[in-house]
């Protein structure tokens, strides 16, 4: 990456985007109200839903701009599913369906299931065994009154938008954190972010297409990509992640002859703790690359998972700690505002997932979007993923609107804050007691799960006959030697073909082990630092 450096955003923007004012951070007293007018949630075995039903007034907003010009040839033949179409039907009074083939709950041999969780605010997990609540969810709950989500509907067949019940509490979700600031925006269900990159890659791109990102990216996104014959970019990175005068640079100098492919209008960026960097983007180089997206008519891929995995600002090895924050309130301004936040045109698709927050094997994520951008990605669902696992969705149904509500998922958001706090403090800690300092360097990362290590490549012995990839290998595999796998940069080059290696960088995460193994991994892989470059 390149260092930072001082520098001018002078790109003029198509609209003024500094003048948003973000919303009162805290309205989960509003959904409250909200539900409360609204009056008990009715929705049965494949009930139509969208998040117009779950929204606070749009009144005053502008509606967002029309994407059609960039729509793939794949996703402008996509046509409505003609038997998740009549699901609207199934809602008449009185109506007998032999339509559909949905089958009957009574041949579902699941009848109950139950599950612990943790009960706000005792989140850690001897806490939990000690305290949590059971939460049942059976077959009939809805029609016995005990709830509005029951299995005889979560282990059906659902729409491609996800059920009512989740759709209901993501669409909440998304406008307490980011209200975005156009009339039509909406959510849908995905199964996880990866699918849902796939989804969009194909809703936006066709063969020998180039997508822009960090040079350094996440490697199953440029795997998912890859195989579509879309190919990635990779744009100049500081310590805040993407440079904005990059971007605008090489779309403003954009050859289409030379390329061989027309000029980029899809960004693919993680702006929270970026994968593989734990780069975080401030609310000025946010803007600044919004006014560059403008500026060229750029549709934004805002993939999110590590956003609510902030941190508290590191003080360095043996400092105190900082506090966590005192409310719910508190911690949301703590927030970078998201690109979602100051959307004007509708530019943005939002790809949140609970992989990062509550845990990957639920395969249930959501993305935010415009009204155009939400139907056709629905209409992709409906002929591949369906929608996420009923059970999957159940379970957080029960957990996060029952049980937790908004209030008390973002405790336990604060929760999981401090503890990702706490992992990279041990981390950082190893790094400057075991790490040779004048071979690596390192930036405290702010959020996210991983540390971006520079191995100083030319102080090795045979720097002047080996390569960097060579070097890097090296590395690679003493550590493995010494008994810790840390990840490769050369991994993560967006560009496959023609980046040129001019550093060296590993990867380490503090999500996985313990403390203990955190600092012994540390410790062995500056012993193959150690001996390798002889130091």
């Amino acid at each position: 990456m390149a260092p930072p450096s001082a520098v001018s955003y002078d790109i003029e923007a198509v609209t003024d985007t500094e003048a948003i004012v973000l919303p009162n951070p805290l309205t989960v007293n509003g959904v409250a109200s909200r539900r409360a007018k609204a009056g008990k949630l009715v929705a049965g075995t494949a009930a139509y839903t969208s998040s117009d039903l779950f929204k606070s007034s749009t009144a005053g907003k502008p509606k967002a701009k029309r994407w059609d010009h960039y729509f793939s040839i794949e996703t402008k033949s996509r046509q409505p599913s003609s038997l998740k179409g009549a699901a609207k039907y199934l809602k008449t009074p009185g109506l007998i369906s032999l339509g559909g083939g949905l089958p009957l709950a009574e041949n579902f041999p699941i009848e109950e299931i139950s599950v612990k969780v943790p009960t706000p605010p005792h989140f850690k997990e001897k806490e939990a065994i000690k305290t949590g609540t059971t939460l049942s969810a059976g077959k009939y709950d809805v029609s016995e009154g005990k709830s509005v989500y029951d299995l005889s509907i979560a282990l059906n067949y659902c729409l491609g938008t996800g059920a009512a019940q989740m759709l209901r509490w993501v669409t909440e979700h998304t406008e307490i954190v980011c209200n975005p600031p156009y009339a039509d925006w909406q959510c849908t269900l995905t199964v996880g972010s990866t699918s849902a990159l796939d989804h969009a890659f194909r809703m936006l791109c066709e063969r020998g297409d180039y997508i822009l990102a960090e040079e350094y990216t996440f490697s199953s996104a440029v795997e998912t990509g890859l195989p579509l014959g879309v190919k990635f970019i990779g744009l100049k990175m500081d310590d805040q992640g993407l440079i904005p005068e990059a971007m605008d640079a090489l779309l403003s100098n954009w050859d289409v002859v030379a390329r061989g492919a027309r000029k980029p209008f899809v960004l693919y960026t993680v702006p929270s703790g970026q994968n593989p960097t734990g780069a975080t983007q401030g609310v000025a180089r946010r803007r600044a690359i919004y006014k560059v997206a403008q500026k060229h008519d750029v549709y934004i891929l805002e993939d999110e998972p590590y956003y609510f995995l902030q941190m508290q600002p590191y003080t360095g090895p043996n400092a105190p700690g900082i506090p966590p924050p005192s409310s719910n309130e508190e911690f949301l301004r703590s927030l970078v505002p998201t690109f979602l936040s100051m959307d004007i045109d509708g530019r943005v698709m939002r790809l949140d997932s609970f992989s990062k927050v509550i845990a990957p094997g639920t395969r249930v994520g959501w993305i935010t979007a415009s009204e155009q951008i939400i139907e056709r990605f629905v209409r992709a669902n409906e002929v591949s993923v369906q929608n996420p696992s009923g059970i999957s969705q159940m379970v957080l149904f029960k957990m996060l609107d029952e049980h937790w509500g908004h209030g008390g998922y973002l405790q336990w958001l604060i929760n999981l804050r401090m503890e990702y706090t706490s992992r990279r403090d041990i981390l950082l800690a190893a790094c400057e007691k075991y790490l040779p300092r004048e071979l690596v360097s390192w930036n405290p990362p702010a959020a996210g799960m991983f540390l971006w290590l520079k191995v100083d490549w030319r102080k090795h012995p045979a720097a002047k006959t080996k390569s960097i990839l060579e070097i890097e290998e090296e590395v690679f595999l003493a550590a493995v030697e010494q008994g810790v796998l840390v990840s490769r940069g050369s991994w993560f080059t967006a560009d496959r073909e023609n980046f040129v290696h001019t550093e060296l960088f590993f990867r380490a995460t503090f999500a996985a082990a313990s403390a203990d193994k955190m600092s012994e991994a540390t410790a062995r892989f500056g012993i193959a630092l150690r001996d390798i470059f002889g130091h």
